[in-house]
């Protein structure tokens, strides 16, 4: 006789209760950058749009930020944080495989008994943790659950790349998911182009490292940690030339118009990124759109949630508001869902 198995009671709608963030004490202008990479502030702003950037210092780990973002995420949604029932966190430089952060986040939380885990997606991290949570919250896995995307990516930048040294950097976002009496989360539209994983990579894996750590130890030689490298114009004509697509199709199984729009929040990964999309879409002026790039550089996984305070914070846009998050990055992959705007922390 086959069992007849319980089905779990499920939310028809949700929605971001809360968001918080986590920026890093030190502040980098690009004065700080240029002599390393032969550059100027000029070239840096008018190739990134990028003034300043956040850089961690020893205090401030992947799991401090987290928890710093985490509780302002959870005070905003008014909840307490022993009801929520999963953490998925998006990170890339994790520089450990266990235990993952999300776990240490739940415990640190003074959360028992919380499934928890780790995404590494890239820069699209951060949404695709959202649509997996959301589609968790919705099966009755968990009634609430916190979304974290996180860097510290000055453990993976050389100082010296012309390519990269002024681009990344760190911080942390966090949002509360729980349930809604309307959809506040819509449909998310993602994929991946492994065909172009060049494009952005880590340049050696760490058992490479640990081989030249080895061989230098024995031969008195040098070894040099693993670096994130990016191939700036791959990476900027698949941006161009594929995410209208990506964009268009999470507002299309949204259900809602590129005029409903009220606030666009791309990953912050180049300006000149942002205003081709904004160009190409047909966002007119009544759009507001996320500039946090300026003065927080990428911060792969985590600029989505900073972004999404930024304006936020500063009054140009409102909590209720509907806007189309875009992440995009390594991978190459992407991941966007059309979203109502939740309340940040006082």
């Amino acid at each position: 006789m086959t069992a007849v198995l319980a089905t779990a009671p499920t939310t028809e709608h949700v929605r971001m209760l809360g968001l918080g963030v986590y920026r890093p004490k030190r502040v980098v202008p690009n004065s700080e950058i240029v002599d390393a990479i032969d550059s100027s502030d000029e070239w840096i702003q008018s190739r990134s749009g990028i003034k300043t950037r956040g850089f961690a210092g020893d205090d401030e780990t992947i799991v401090s930020m987290s928890l710093a973002a985490a509780r302002d995420a959870i005070a905003a949604a008014g909840i307490d944080a022993a009801e929520i029932g999963c953490i998925v966190l998006a990170t890339s430089s994790m520089l450990v495989l266990g235990p993952s952060a999300g776990a240490v986040v739940a415990t640190e939380l003074g959360i028992e008994n919380c499934a928890a885990f780790d995404v590494g997606a890239g820069c699209a991290g951060f949404c695709y943790s959202l649509g997996t949570a959301a589609g968790l919250v919705r099966s009755g896995a968990a009634k609430y659950a916190l979304v974290i995307g996180v860097e510290r990516l000055t453990d993976l930048l050389d100082p010296t790349d012309r390519g990269c040294a002024f681009i990344f950097a760190d911080g942390a976002g966090a949002v509360v998911l729980g349930p809604s009496d309307v959809e506040g989360v819509g449909p998310v539209s993602w994929g991946s182009d492994g065909s172009q994983t060049t494009a952005i990579k880590q340049d050696k894996d760490f058992g490479q490292y640990f081989d030249e750590v080895a061989e230098a130890e024995a031969t008195g030689g040098t070894s040099v940690r693993p670096y994130i490298r990016m191939n700036g114009p791959a990476v900027f004509r698949w941006a161009i030339t594929f995410l209208e697509k990506a964009c268009r199709d999470a507002i299309d199984v949204s259900g809602v118009a590129v005029d409903d729009i009220d606030v666009f929040v791309p990953h912050q990964a180049n300006s000149r990124i942002t205003e081709a999309l904004v160009k190409v879409l047909g966002f007119g002026e009544r759009t507001v759109v996320a500039n946090d790039i300026r003065q927080t550089g990428n911060t792969s996984a985590a600029s989505i949630p900073m972004a999404m305070e930024e304006v936020l914070r500063s009054g140009a846009a409102q909590p209720g508001q509907t806007a189309l998050l875009m992440g995009f990055g390594a991978g190459l992959a992407y991941a966007g869902q059309v979203v109502t705007l939740p309340p940040i922390a006082d």
